[in-house]
């Protein structure tokens, strides 16, 4: 803690009631916002992948989107994550196809 931060002033930003709780939960959004910067970095790895299976699939007569394989995505995250998986694979397929 720097001087000018007081242990209240740490435990009023995590929430806490006490200044061990305000510790433990500190240390907790560290490590949430390290696993949100890998998160980011393979949605992007994803997107360019992506890309490059969409330029494939164009190239050779194809259409941009593969409908059965969106269906597939969406029912491994929904088996694995439930109904916000659904939405969360939505998502990462709205982000992954690019610009129309």
């Amino acid at each position: 803690m720097s001087s000018t931060t007081t242990a209240t002033d740490t435990t009023t930003d995590t929430g806490a009631r006490t200044d061990e709780a305000a510790a433990l939960i500190g240390g907790a959004r560290e490590r949430i916002d390290a696993l949100d910067d890998r998160i980011i970095g393979l949605v992007q790895e994803r997107m360019a992948v992506s890309a490059v299976i969409q330029q494939a699939r164009i190239t050779s007569g194809g259409r941009r989107v593969n409908l059965s394989r969106e269906t597939a995505v969406l029912g491994h995250y929904r088996d694995a994550l439930g109904k916000p998986g659904t939405a969360l694979a939505m998502t990462l397929l709205e982000l992954c196809r690019g610009r129309v």
